[in-house]
């Protein structure tokens, strides 16, 4: 299928993002189709399991109920358990995010209280990525594909940056700042993001009129976006695009959410663009986030 077939055939979500089947034969054309129009894409019947990703879900919720999160507290290295009080301020936010979370790198710390099942879905995730970026590659045209400076699965042989961020919002007590948010307003730093349907709804996607729209997500579905390293390789023919969670109304108020997002983080001597190789525009994103914190 040429791309100008999936521009054809697509049938997209009311967001804009079309939900891909991953056995259909014309995935990897309609995948890219849906990343270059709204920098998001879905897939059904992909090969993650579901009970391993409900696995995660159910032991972590306990891990982050538990005290022993805190024998994980981050250090230097930035992995290990994230409190509520060291969560993120989003670029150009004012309120830190209502959540916490655990950064699981290939060579980071690993709580003993759970199982190895966020081990195993690391593993199956990264494959999974690394074969999305073979799609995007193989369906981007000639003279995008030609600012790669390497094939987009190249990019990430032998990088050990890849984070894996298991996160939980948890319940809304009503003490909450009123302008605080589970997740607010961002673009994500890395390549490609990988990210399983959460336990809760809540994600959404500023649109290209301006409004924010909820993603496709039921049980099962897994999404997928382009994050600002694969904006500046392809000169911006796919963007990043700004995306929010935010906080539940009703009954839902008083559950955790949790989120189990992968990043694909290519190696630091990586040339994305003429300005930056991806180590470069690594360092200074989180220089203008830790910036932002001290705001």
């Amino acid at each position: 299928m040429t791309a100008f077939d999936a521009r054809r055939d697509a049938v997209p979500h009311e967001s804009g993002i079309i939900v891909v089947d991953y056995r259909d034969p014309n995935a990897p054309a309609l995948f890219a189709e849906s990343l270059r129009r709204t920098g998001f894409g879905v897939l059904t019947n992909h090969p993650i399991p579901q009970p391993l990703v409900e696995q995660i879900y159910s032991e972590w919720l306990d891990f982050f109920d538990s005290e022993a999160k805190h024998k994980y507290l981050v250090g230097e290295k930035h992995d290990g358990f994230f409190p509520p009080a060291k969560a993120e301020t989003a670029k150009g936010g004012k309120k830190r995010d209502l959540k916490e979370y655990f950064h699981l790198y290939s060579w980071g710390r690993y709580p003993d209280e759970v199982s190895d099942a966020a081990r195993r879905y690391f593993g199956l995730a990264h494959d999974l990525a690394e074969e999305l970026l073979t799609w995007v590659d193989d369906n981007t045209p000639a003279e995008v594909k030609a600012k790669f400076s390497v094939p987009l699965p190249e990019m990430m042989r032998g990088s050990e940056g890849t984070l894996f961020r298991i996160l939980r919002y948890p319940p809304l007590t009503g003490e909450e700042d009123p302008d605080a948010i589970r997740a607010a307003a961002h673009e994500d730093i890395n390549l490609l993001t990988i990210l399983p349907a959460a336990n809760e709804r809540g994600l959404q996607i500023l649109n290209g009129e301006g409004e924010w729209v909820d993603v496709p997500f039921d049980f099962g579905m897994l999404v997928i976006n382009v994050g600002d390293m694969l904006q500046e390789a392809s000169g911006g023919y796919y963007a990043s695009t700004t995306h929010r969670v935010v906080n539940p109304a009703g009954d839902s108020r008083f559950k955790s959410r949790v989120s189990i997002p992968l990043f694909l983080q290519p190696r630091p001597d990586v040339v994305l663009s003429e300005r930056y190789t991806a180590g470069s525009y690594l360092g200074e994103r989180l220089r203008e986030l830790a910036r932002n914190d001290k705001t």
